[in-house]
C-alpha cells in the first residue's frame, strides 16, 4: 500500500484562543496532533509561528519544514505523557557531562577546553548550586550526589514544552550544563554550540574537514538553534 501523505486542503491558517492557551485553525477547524490530542500551545507567539508553517506548505505537507509543529507535537504526545522519564533521561547527562571530560594532551587542546568549559562549570556551581568535577579522560567519575540531585530537581520542575527544548539542547551538545546555559543569555547560543564542538573543531584543524561530517554537524547546529527558538516561543506572549 502506498504511503498516505497529507496534501494542502485549506486556504488560511490562523491563531485562536482556547482554554489553557492557543491553537491553530485551518479554515476555522482546529489542528490536532498526530495522536489526535488538541493542539494547545503555551503562547500566542508559538501559535503564530506554527500557523506560519502551515501557511508555507504547498501541495504535499512536509513536516520536516515545520519544526515548531514537530516540537509542539512531541511536547504534547510524547513528553507530557512520560514527563518523569524524559526529565530523568536529560538530568542523567550530568553524570558524564561533556564539560567534565577533558583531554590530557596536547597542551593546546587542554588549554582550549579549559578556557571555554571552566567558566560554564563555574556558572553551574554558582548559579545552579551544582558544582561538577572535571577529569582527564572519558572514564566517568562520581559527581557530587548533591549536585546531581539539585540538577535533577531543576529539570523535573520544567513543563513539557520546556523539557522538549532542553532535550534537544542537551542531546545535541552532549552536556546538561550547556543545555541549561542555552536557556539563558549568559552566552550567545551560537557560541555555546561552538563550545560543544571544541574536540571536533580541533580534529578538523589537525586533519582537515570531512565534508559528510561537516554536513551532519551543520544540521545538528540548525536543530540546536531551533531548540532555543522553540524555547523562546514558549516564553513570548
Amino acid at each position: 500500500m502506498a504511503d498516505w501523505a497529507l496534501k494542502r486542503f485549506w486556504k488560511t491558517a490562523s491563531v485562536a484562543d482556547i482554554d489553557g492557551g492557543f491553537t491553530v485553525h485551518l479554515d476555522g477547524r482546529p489542528v490536532r496532533t498526530p495522536a489526535k490530542n488538541p493542539l494547545v500551545l503555551p503562547s500566542r507567539a508559538m501559535a503564530a509561528a506554527a500557523a506560519a508553517e502551515w501557511d508555507a506548505q504547498e501541495g504535499e505537507v512536509r513536516p520536516v519544514t515545520m519544526p515548531v509543529m514537530r516540537g509542539a507535537n512531541a511536547a504534547i504526545d510524547k513528553v507530557s505523557v512520560q514527563k518523569d522519564e524524559v526529565a530523568a533521561l536529560i538530568a542523567a547527562y550530568a553524570e558524564s557531562d561533556l564539560l567534565c571530560h577533558r583531554a590530557d594532551s596536547p597542551e593546546a587542546l587542554v588549554a582550549r577546553q579549559a578556557a571555554a568549559w571552566d567558566p560554564l562549570l563555574d556558572w553551574a556551581r554558582d548559579a545552579l548550586d551544582a558544582p561538577l568535577i572535571p577529569v582527564a579522560g572519558v572514564i566517568p567519575c562520581d559527581q557530587p550526589p548533591e549536585s546531581l540531585r539539585t540538577l535533577r530537581e531543576q529539570v523535573s520542575a520544567m513543563d513539557a514544552f520546556t523539557l522538549t527544548a532542553l532535550h534537544d539542547l542537551v542531546g545535541l551538545s552532549g552536556s546538561l550544563v550547556i543545555g541549561l546555559a542555552a536557556m539563558t543569555d549568559i552566552q550567545p547560543v551560537e557560541t555555546l554550540w561552538d563550545i560543544s564542538r571544541i574536540d571536533e573543531t580541533w580534529q578538523e584543524e589537525q586533519w582537515g574537514v570531512d565534508e559528510e561530517a561537516a554536513e551532519v554537524a551543520e544540521a545538528k547546529k540548525r536543530d540546536f538553534l531551533q531548540a532555543r527558538r522553540f524555547l523562546d516561543l514558549t516564553r513570548f506572549s
